[in-house]
């Protein structure tokens, strides 16, 4: 029982606990809170199909699994035992079979392994630890399954120098500016939006969609 209360906020952020290895864990119950309410803010309803890029230990995924209906959630997340824990402690095996949530543990942004077209796409925090190269590759295979009318919502760290790294950095993040960052998403036929929502930790939010769907973005 002792387990289930321990709730990460003595380790450091990347050490192998299921809320401190995803980012600071005192704020674990408020970045999930804060990407539910954006992603219905900018939609997002029961019937809909979302894709939760890094879904890590479930921290978003616990909230929109009992949102919405039976195998409308899928999660790609590389560390396959985030999953396995996010379930354990925040959900509980018994709503797997009534909602019936898919994952897949791909390491290289390859989403078309459902074949499925999703409505909305959720990358939180994922950018800010991505190379250049990785983000391109991540919103190449975004586009390829997304509907003419999906919003892919997602997190970078706005600075005024652009990340070199050439490998994935974690617990390091990496920084972008923000017209780089759009000239990426531009560069892959896609138009991106910054939006003002407030992030627990300072990213920016953008909303990135095809650019015949541009003017249908809310105002957040």
């Amino acid at each position: 029982m002792e387990a289930n209360h321990d709730l990460g906020t003595n380790h450091p952020i990347g050490s192998h606990h299921y809320r401190a290895f995803v980012g600071p864990p005192e704020k674990y119950d408020l970045i999930g809170a804060s990407q539910f309410n954006l992603m219905t803010s900018l939609g997002l309803r029961e019937n809909h199909f979302l894709l939760d890029i890094g879904c890590g230990s479930l921290r978003g995924g616990r909230l929109f699994i009992p949102y919405l209906l039976s195998n409308h959630y899928f999660g790609i997340e590389p560390e396959e035992w985030l999953v396995q824990e996010g379930i354990n402690q925040n959900l509980g095996n018994d709503i797997l079979k009534i909602k019936s949530p898919q994952f897949s543990f791909e390491k290289n942004f390859q989403f078309d392994v459902f074949d499925k077209k999703f409505d909305f796409i959720l990358a939180q925090s994922i950018f800010s630890h991505a190379s250049k190269k990785q983000i391109e590759t991540c919103l190449q295979s975004a586009k390829k399954v997304m509907k003419e009318n999906s919003f892919f919502a997602a997190t970078f760290l706005k600075g005024d120098t652009n990340n070199t790294s050439e490998k994935w950095l974690y617990p390091e993040s990496g920084t972008f500016t923000l017209e780089f960052f759009l000239n990426l998403i531009e560069d892959q036929g896609l138009f991106g939006r910054p939006l003002k929502w407030e992030h627990p930790n300072g990213q920016t939010w953008l909303v990135i969609t095809k650019p015949e769907n541009k003017e249908n973005i809310p105002n957040l």
